[in-house]
């Protein structure tokens, strides 16, 4: 009796935890605008007022997630070719195009540049926000129904 009660909560708490992995990916895009827009955030402050060259300011950058790391190898590297499988082929293409602006041109021109997509990337960081909260909660329920419609299957 115990034995089979111990089974059917370990067979419950996989599920769930499938669920969870299973949202993983709007959890790490939702993270990934996150840090994106803060970048944005502290590169427009920078051509405003310090105007450091871009390899000092990543110098001074923490360490972070995939935001970071590629913005890191594209500074070392100049291109990056593979992107997260979690963004789709626009915002591919767009994160591509952001990164090879970063540190061209002079200041007023990339004032203006990254002026106009604060706008469009704050509402790609509150979009994968209330996507990775819709999704993750629907994951999570379904793993833990899959879970019980198993457990009753069984038993």
């Amino acid at each position: 009796m115990w034995l089979k009660l111990l089974i059917c909560v370990l067979i419950i708490a996989f599920c769930t935890f499938l669920g969870y992995l299973s949202a993983g990916k709007y959890r790490a895009r939702k993270k990934f605008y996150a840090e994106m827009c803060a970048f944005h955030e502290r590169y427009l402050n920078e051509l405003s007022y310090a105007r450091r060259p871009l390899s000092q300011l990543l110098q001074t950058e923490k360490e972070g997630g995939d935001f970071s790391r590629f913005l890191r190898e594209h500074a070392k590297k100049g291109k990056r070719t593979e992107f997260p499988s979690y963004l789709s082929d626009e915002e591919k293409k767009e994160f591509e195009e952001y990164l090879n602006m970063l540190g061209v041109g002079d200041s007023f021109s990339q004032k203006g540049y990254f002026g106009a997509k604060s706008k469009p990337l704050t509402e790609k960081k509150e979009a994968a926000a209330k996507a990775e909260k819709e999704r993750s909660e629907l994951y999570l329920k379904l793993g833990l129904l899959a879970g019980l419609a198993f457990v009753i299957l069984i038993v």
